[in-house]
């Protein structure tokens, strides 16, 4: 990070951290309000945050101008691997979420050579390989994922998540290329919110109103949205801005370290043998297929961000 300043390192943290707690937020309040619920107060309180940025800054006509395809990378970026993560989250810890969420530049790179003929070292060939080794092992760890039929599915689903993120990344890359990353994000944030809302009171929960959700659940659905979504958003694009997309994308290897310090502090989940090795080798993995090791050349990969 040769361009970075202190302030760029110290952002750089912050924003890692915050997004580390985003995972601890869905531990808490997916259970009280149900996924789908939940991910609509999530983008709901987001795109409050953005959209008045999004028309100060005169965004509205590029929205409008793009508008098909930010609807598409809204339902694959935020919509529904928003749901998938907080269904996940029912039954299991914010620890393991945040390092199965670390296969998104597998995903990114594996659609970007099948889809988009982008170029597909060996490798990253390789890295796919370790980096989902490295999720088998934190599957099979039994404090990972609580018991029943609901722990089985919690990894498929966060992979499933993934895929549509790498997915929705070589859209940007491909499809949105020079338009601004607040304009993607407010629209995705307004589409999601708008596409979601019916399903959303369809399924809100029966004792909403009878027996509400106390503060803590209210303060982890406005943090969510507001602090680890609208805000982290924001700070992300200017850390691009400032210190470009490769440097940034650093927070893949520090989010899921916050998350489990995290998990531990406040949750009291276990940083078992399963959950430090599968870390290790996912972000190993990560590694491999960006080209982000020392003395590694990186391969060409979609990447999500733009100016």
């Amino acid at each position: 990070m040769a361009n970075a300043s202190l302030r760029d390192y110290g952002e750089l943290l912050m924003l890692s951290a915050i997004w580390g707690f985003s995972f601890l937020f869905l531990r808490v309040a997916s259970p009280a309000l149900g996924p789908i619920f939940l991910v609509e107060m999530r983008v709901g309180s987001a795109l409050l945050v953005m959209l008045p940025l999004m028309l100060s800054m005169g965004k509205w006509d590029e929205f409008k101008q793009h508008w098909k395809m930010v609807c598409i990378v809204g339902l694959t970026n935020m919509a529904i691997p928003f749901c998938f993560f907080a269904f996940a989250a029912l039954n299991a810890g914010a620890g393991l979420l945040s390092i199965v969420n670390a296969t998104v530049p597998f995903f990114t790179a594996l659609i970007g050579f099948l889809v988009f003929a982008q170029r597909l070292p060996w490798l990253s060939i390789g890295g796919m390989a370790v980096g989902f080794i490295g999720v088998v092992v934190l599957a099979v760890d039994p404090q990972a994922l609580d018991a029943g039929e609901g722990g089985l599915w919690a990894v498929p689903a966060a992979l499933f998540a993934c895929s549509l993120y790498g997915l929705a990344l070589n859209l940007v890359a491909y499809k949105l290329q020079g338009v601004s990353g607040v304009t993607i994000t407010t629209g995705s944030l307004l589409v999601s919110t708008i596409l979601l809302l019916p399903i959303a009171i369809f399924y809100m929960p029966d004792s909403f109103f009878d027996s509400p959700p106390g503060l803590e659940v209210w303060g982890s659905v406005l943090t969510l949205g507001i602090i680890c979504t609208g805000f982290a958003y924001v700070m992300f694009y200017r850390l691009i801005e400032r210190i470009g997309s490769s440097q940034a994308i650093m927070t893949t290897y520090l989010v899921p370290l916050f998350s489990i310090l995290w998990g531990n502090l406040f949750l009291a989940e276990a940083v078992t043998f399963f959950t430090i090795f599968g870390c290790i080798l996912v972000l190993l993995g990560v590694g491999m297929t960006t080209g982000r090791l020392p003395g590694l050349k990186s391969p060409t990969v979609a990447s999500s961000e733009t100016d």
